[in-house]
């Protein structure tokens, strides 16, 4: 975690009484990022183990709260509510995967970190979760669309319900932003003379600014109501609660099933624009750039697009 992520926090609760409850309090007072993944996965560290002493909490105590995650069923962030409150609903994949848990292991590794960094735990403490074993992971799940695909699905999203999904389709394909991203873009965050929309709300705190190509430009501009300089609207709102953003999924899922795309979600565009810069000869860095990476290690999953695309040169 960047140290610039978080802002100084006096403690003044004795390290022997803090609870994990009241540390993780403390944590998010002090952290400055719009992890949305993050706050979920303390919250439920919180709820499993919350009321116990920071400074007693065992490996077995995380073994155990690791096993109950390990039967709940996964969430995803799906937009704000209109005090702007994160908004998480439940998927169709069941339970968290191995990968999923051994980041909620490692959130939790962040918090112990950072109460022993400001010393509301002891200078030598030990994190009860560097004695509890990781579950083995996948390879990481890479999809994306071919070109076939991408006009399938392109004009299907030209003919769904609402109108602005191939907006917000065609620009997921060439900025490479996630999904939560667009939902929390305004337009005052817009300028289309420019070509360029800024992502204030990113998941790992950064501002990152998105070239938006001419032909997004030109769909946005359909959309962009006439004090868009200055309006907070939200461009993907929804039609009936306007502070909030549009239920995206249900109509990416009808277009999908109009252009026949099986195997596809809507952050698998993010894949497909990691690979349109690898066809390009974009470097790891100018992806990891693009895409808001701070590590190289998730672009890596995509590599294999950098090999493909030297050998089609």
């Amino acid at each position: 975690m960047n140290a610039t992520t978080f802002h100084a926090v006096a403690p003044d609760v004795a390290a022997s009484a803090l609870t994990l409850a009241e540390a993780a309090q403390r944590y998010f007072d002090a952290y400055t990022a719009a992890d949305h993944a993050r706050s979920r996965r303390i919250a439920a560290w919180v709820r499993l183990l919350g009321a116990q002493p920071l400074q007693s909490i065992t490996p077995d105590d995380v073994d155990h709260a690791m096993s109950i995650l390990a039967r709940e069923p996964a969430k995803v962030f799906s937009g704000r509510d209109a005090d702007g409150n994160p908004i998480f609903r439940r998927t169709h994949l069941g339970t968290r995967s191995g990968s999923t848990l051994n980041r909620y292991l490692t959130a939790l590794g962040a918090l112990f970190t950072w109460a022993r960094r400001t010393r509301l735990l002891p200078r030598g403490f030990e994190s009860p979760t560097r004695h509890v074993e990781k579950l083995p992971e996948n390879r990481g799940r890479v999809r994306y669309l071919t070109d076939e695909e991408r006009t399938r699905l392109l004009t299907a999203c030209r003919a769904s319900s609402w109108p602005r999904l191939y907006a917000m389709v065609l620009l997921a394909l060439t900025s490479g932003a996630r999904k939560g991203e667009l939902l929390s873009l305004r337009w005052c965050d817009v300028d289309l003379d420019r070509g360029e929309a800024v992502l204030q709300d990113t998941k790992n705190g950064d501002r990152r600014v998105l070239v938006l190509l001419p032909a997004v430009s030109e769909e946005l501009t359909r959309f962009a109501p006439r004090d868009a300089r200055t309006s907070l609207a939200l461009v993907s709102r929804s039609r009936l609660r306007p502070s909030q953003p549009y239920a995206v999924s249900g109509v990416f899922r009808e277009a999908m099933q109009a252009a026949g795309i099986r195997n596809f979600r809507f952050h698998d565009l993010r894949h497909t624009a990691a690979s349109y810069l690898a066809q390009h000869g974009a470097s790891l860095l100018e992806i990891a750039a693009t895409l808001g990476h701070r590590q190289l290690g998730m672009v890596r999953r995509n590599a294999h697009l950098n090999t493909y695309s030297r050998r089609a040169g």
